[in-house]
């Protein structure tokens, strides 16, 4: 348990998500003063104040684009997790300043509102397209993390930090291929992009446990990566509909063949340690623990769904679907 957590104010942006929910049940079993849920949704507020019954949470509705209402929502909160974002990749190429504006300008609205009103800790939810990024989400998701790491290089004498998290496609969550495959499974064909296709694999409860233990050992300036297993898209498939017929459709705009979170270059100023990864800042002040702590990678290593060393079988998968 971690002690430092006594009665603090946590604050977690785009609240109501598949994240956010899972967040704010986890943080909760923690002697935390408050929790407030930041979000622009006034039905899902309604609906997961329903829910989740605790005197210590707390509803705002505002969106990280109005610099003006997390002033406001920020005063006397002690740890931001940012979640908030525009992240569905067919949505974001056909209104890309839209993404700009939520993604990146949400970002750096969070990280002045965060100086200025003397939050401690600031940790941001990345994904695995911000690395080698592809598509304008990506790209997006990319110059949000560059800002908040440089964003530790002018807090001034406050005391902020800020970090990143990054993560592969969280399975389960709305949206993800688990969800789609049980629904396509009843009609017999599942359509499958390409036969080779990999990813990585990570459920909601282990992405809200490691950022939970990655704002505990969070210094400031770093980019977290966990060790997660990979899967073969087409062993999900057989392993939620074994009988069904798999149909290849094709990659579509802007989508990868195999998930990337550290690349050749990122390796060479990261980090290891037995269960993650830490991508170092290229800063003067990089925490120099971590140096000492940590082991250095390999010259050519990259982390990258197909060249991973951890795999899940068809059996592992359908029991882990079937938990869903």
């Amino acid at each position: 348990m971690m002690e430092w957590l006594t009665n603090q104010t946590i604050l977690i942006t785009g609240g109501t998500g598949s994240f956010g929910r899972k967040f704010v049940r986890r943080i909760l079993e923690y002697n935390i003063k408050k929790v407030i849920v930041f979000s622009r949704d006034e039905l899902k507020q309604y609906e997961m104040a329903q829910e989740f019954p605790d005197s210590r949470i707390r509803f705002f509705i505002g969106d990280v684009r109005d610099k003006d209402r997390l002033y406001r929502a920020f005063d006397g909160v002690d740890v931001v997790v940012h979640a908030a974002a525009l992240k569905q990749v067919p949505a974001c190429e056909y209104n890309p300043f839209e993404a700009v504006k939520t993604n990146i300008y949400g970002a750096q609205n969070i990280i002045e509102a965060a100086i200025d009103r003397s939050v401690k800790r600031v940790i941001a939810l990345s994904t695995d397209k911000a690395a080698a990024p592809i598509n304008l989400y990506g790209a997006t998701k990319l110059a949000s993390d560059k800002l908040f790491v440089a964003a530790n290089s002018y807090v001034g004498d406050k005391h902020t930090r800020f970090a990143v998290v990054r993560y592969g496609n969280v399975v389960g969550s709305r949206g993800s291929v688990v969800p789609f495959f049980k629904k396509m499974a009843a009609t017999g064909k599942l359509p499958i992009t390409d036969e080779r296709m990999t990813r990585f694999w990570i459920t909601l409860d282990q992405g809200v446990q490691f950022v939970i233990d990655c704002l505990d050992r969070m210094r400031g300036g770093e980019i977290f990566v966990p060790k997660i297993p990979s899967m073969k898209v087409v062993d999900l498939a057989k392993a939620i509909a074994p009988e069904a017929e798999i149909e290849i459709i094709g990659i579509r705009p802007g989508e990868k063949l195999h998930e990337a979170m550290i690349t050749e270059d990122d390796a060479r100023h990261t980090i290891e340690f037995d269960n993650y990864y830490v991508i170092t800042p290229e800063f003067p002040w990089c925490p120099q623990e971590y140096i000492k702590q940590g082991r250095t990678l390999p010259e050519g290593f990259k982390y990258t769904s197909d060249t991973n060393t951890e795999w899940l079988t068809v059996d592992e998968l359908r029991m882990l679907a079937e938990e869903m």
